[in-house]
């Protein structure tokens, strides 16, 4: 038999959407309406963009790799890879000597697209650091990261 009592809330929000994972929630698609904006100018999706930016920091990632760092399923970044690889913005290797996995690397079009897309998206997270006071952003990060440890 269910309990029909209410629960109460961790937190004294009076409003559901002032619930800290509304509030998340909204700043979430607040930055990826921004984000889709800014990129479309480069003709790029955030998938696209964001694994452009890892494989600059670490070429050759294997599609499983950059789909956990893209935040998209493997399946969803294999379709990201081919699009990019398309466009001649990455290369991979046909074959590969040993395993399935097919290094992907950014081509010189990859990296001037990204050079160009970076300050738009740059320009976003100023917006965003920017709202927050300077003597509070390094306590403000760390709280973010706690909450995703918590819910880890």
């Amino acid at each position: 038999m269910q309990n029909s009592a209410r629960a109460e809330p961790p937190h004294p929000a009076e409003d559901v959407l002032d619930h800290m994972g509304n509030r998340l929630k909204r700043a979430h698609a607040a930055l990826r309406g921004v984000m889709d904006h800014v990129l479309r100018a480069h003709g790029l999706t955030v998938p696209q963009y964001a694994c452009l930016e890892v494989l600059e920091a670490r070429p050759g990632m294997s599609n499983a790799d950059l789909a956990r760092a893209a935040f998209v399923t493997r399946q969803s970044m294999n379709l990201v890879l081919r699009g990019l690889q398309d466009d001649g913005l990455l290369s991979r290797p046909a074959t590969v000597g040993h395993g399935r996995a097919r290094p992907a690397t950014l081509t010189d079009e990859g990296r001037r697209r990204l050079r160009a897309a970076q300050a738009d998206v740059f320009a976003v997270e100023a917006r965003m650091i920017q709202a927050v006071p300077g003597e509070r952003l390094a306590g403000f990060l760390e709280d973010l990261d706690r909450v995703t440890q918590a819910l880890e």
